[in-house]
């Protein structure tokens, strides 16, 4: 096995910098905008509808389930401070308008401080 030292002799040239760092400027950009391109064809798609109903939540049962499998497989496990976020999750979903940034926001920063600071 060849080790390859590195010095500022051997250092890559600033245009090979400045194009690789184009090139996944450009890749990042097209695949972030893409969806956006496309969206205006899709809106009266049923299954995009469908989609956009149903992810929030699957989204927030597939968070609980690793959460719930991570803490009860741990070998301190408190479960009143899992079930506390839990609780806070769902609460702040519903009375909040369903909004599943801000409710899994607020879930983790509660399970976050119980599990750091409370004892």
């Amino acid at each position: 096995m060849v080790l390859l030292a590195t010095s500022p002799d051997t250092a890559p040239a600033t245009w090979y910098i400045i194009a690789v760092l184009a090139i996944m400027f450009v890749v990042t950009f097209t695949l972030r905008a893409l969806p956006f391109a496309i969206l205006s064809k899709l809106r009266d798609s049923k299954f995009v509808n469908i989609m956009a109903l149903w992810m929030p939540a699957g989204i927030l049962g597939l968070l609980a389930i690793v959460l719930f499998y991570s803490t009860a497989s741990a070998a301190d496990t408190v479960l009143w401070k899992l079930l506390l976020a839990v609780a806070v999750t769902i609460t702040s979903h519903l009375a909040l308008g369903r909004r599943t940034l801000i409710s899994i926001g607020l879930g983790t920063v509660t399970y976050v401080v119980l599990v750091n600071f409370v004892g």
